[in-house]
């Protein structure tokens, strides 16, 4: 008899705070696993799948009771869904319950006379730092428990809750096999990945808090990621699903929605709990680790004792003196070394001063592209608007923004000055006609000096603001003219230096945004 468990990790890619427009796109999801061979027993989503995560105040706005989604879920199941099958669902939420807010995780059986709801986790350890800022919006929850499904014992941890240890050890020790990781994990940094190349370095960082929990508890592990973009903040997809045994075994795209199909053998985890009975051993010594604990919160000290002073201490060692017999002392010779001094190994010489540029343009070209589109579409846009000037970070906000939205949605404008470089018009137009793109040349001299005809003492540098002023002014009618939203050329270091010429743009898409100077150039 085949006891497979069909699982599909759905990486959805929800519009920011629109619950009512992302729940109705479910009805489509939900006839694709329908329709799906081997048919999926359990679907997973990510955090916050329906709303978004840096929704922030507007907590109040999407959250909703367990009870509501389940409702909901279930009228978008069955309105597509015609066949008396069932389909339990994790999905994560946020959640008013008892006059409070939540982070929290539905699991539920839908396709029933009405949703069966299994189990309700609400997130323990809420990130408030970098770009964080979770305990300001809702309150934490205080249990990890395991649960009851049709296919074995699951439990449910959301984002940081799994950036602790003990969380997947507590799950495990309540009977979960199955543990579903639910997380909205904004991509940072790169990092290399020997078997399919370059990922964001947060997600490598998942991928090995996955691989450790399911390895150390013998249970299988879904991590499922938000995809999409909020705010310039990209979630990077990647989602995995890990084997007992801590082995990888499907792996969703970068970047992209997608449905990943999997099959497990509930008898991997017996193979994984005699090759390496580490949940058996923790179960044995639990009940010391326990007062162990206990007495750490007591503030106890240790009393420490060792060679031959009477001691109580040991279970197997009776009270009273322990008499030890002297060892010969071995002679020099006695090592397989002789007397021969330890060879000395010295580590790299640590690096200081800050670190080196690292990029790796594969996977920052596809980030980038990724979040211009998602901009794009989120914005309700399809072309683009790009002052091109010859230099660097304008000639790579073309070549991206060309890449994601097509030649034919692109306009490039160029606006020299009279006393503009020739050179950097000759540049600008290798670019657009690289690219094939349509493009426009617009002189801002007689606007510019009919303004500083009434500023006489103007220096260099408000000359130079009101230059670039007068660009974006252009820039932004003409993306009127076009119905296109002008793309942002500036680079981290110019925003990070508050250069005025970037300032106006803050409300344009900004491709380079999040790159310093040097890691453009």
């Amino acid at each position: 008899m085949d006891r497979s468990i069909h699982l599909v990790v759905a990486q959805f890619k929800p519009r920011k705070g629109d619950y009512a427009a992302n729940v109705v796109r479910l009805a489509g999801v939900f006839s694709q696993i329908d329709a799906l061979d081997p048919r999926p027993n359990i679907a997973v989503f990510s955090e916050t799948a329906l709303t978004g995560y840096f929704v922030e105040g507007g907590v109040r706005d999407v959250a909703m009771t367990a009870g509501e989604l389940a409702r909901d879920l279930q009228a978008q199941y069955v309105s597509t869904v015609t066949t008396p099958r069932t389909l339990d669902v994790c999905i994560g939420f946020y959640e008013v319950w008892n006059n409070a807010f939540y982070n929290s995780a539905l699991y539920v059986t839908l396709g029933g006379n009405e949703p069966l709801i299994r189990h309700v986790h609400r997130k323990l350890f809420l990130p408030t730092y970098g770009l964080f800022d979770e305990e300001r919006f809702v309150d934490r929850g205080f249990e990890v428990r395991a649960f009851d499904t049709d296919y074995g014992r699951a439990g449910v941890l959301i984002c940081e809750d799994a950036w602790h240890s003990l969380t997947g050890t507590v799950a495990a020790l309540d009977g979960a096999t199955m543990i579903f990781v639910v997380s909205a994990s904004p991509a940072r940094g790169v990092w290399p990945r020997e078997d399919e190349g370059p990922v964001p370095a947060n997600l490598k960082r998942w991928e090995r808090l996955a691989r450790d929990i399911a390895e150390e508890h013998g249970v299988f592990v879904a991590l499922v990621n938000l995809v999409g973009s909020e705010g310039g903040k990209a979630f990077s997809g990647g989602s995995i699903v890990c084997g007992p045994h801590g082995d990888v075994r499907a792996r969703a795209p970068l970047w992209d929605e997608a449905l990943l199909t999997i099959s497990l053998d509930p008898e991997d985890l017996t193979r994984a709990r005699s090759d390496a009975p580490l949940l058996t051993d923790l179960q044995t010594m639990m009940p010391h680790l326990i007062r162990n604990v206990d007495r750490i919160q007591a503030g106890e000290r240790v009393d420490l004792s060792y060679d031959d002073v009477q001691t109580d201490a040991g279970p197997l060692t009776a009270p009273g003196r322990v008499e030890k017999k002297a060892s010969p002392p071995r002679s020099a010779d006695a090592s397989r070394n002789g007397a021969d001094p330890l060879p000395v190994v010295h580590a790299a010489g640590a690096r200081t001063g800050p670190p080196p540029v690292e990029i790796d343009p594969v996977l920052t070209t596809a980030w980038l592209i990724s979040f211009l589109r998602e901009e794009f579409e989120r914005r309700g846009f399809e072309k683009a608007v790009i002052g091109v000037s010859g230099g660097v970070d304008s000639a790579v906000t073309a070549y991206l923004t060309t890449r994601a939205l097509g030649k034919e949605n692109v306009v490039a404008i160029r606006m020299p000055y009279r006393t503009s470089s020739p050179d950097s018009l000759e540049h600008a137009q290798l670019v657009i006609d690289d690219l094939g793109l349509e493009a426009r040349t617009i002189d801002i001299s007689a606007a510019v000096d009919g303004y500083l005809a009434n500023e006489p003492d103007a220096d260099p540098a408000r000359r130079g603001n009101v230059m670039a002023r007068e660009r974006m002014i252009v820039l932004f009618d003409q993306s009127a003219k076009y119905h296109a939203l002008p793309v942002g050329t500036g680079n981290k270091t110019e925003r990070l230096v508050q250069d005025p010429g970037v300032a106006a743009g803050a409300l344009s898409g900004r491709s380079c945004g999040d790159r310093q100077q040097a890691r453009i150039g």
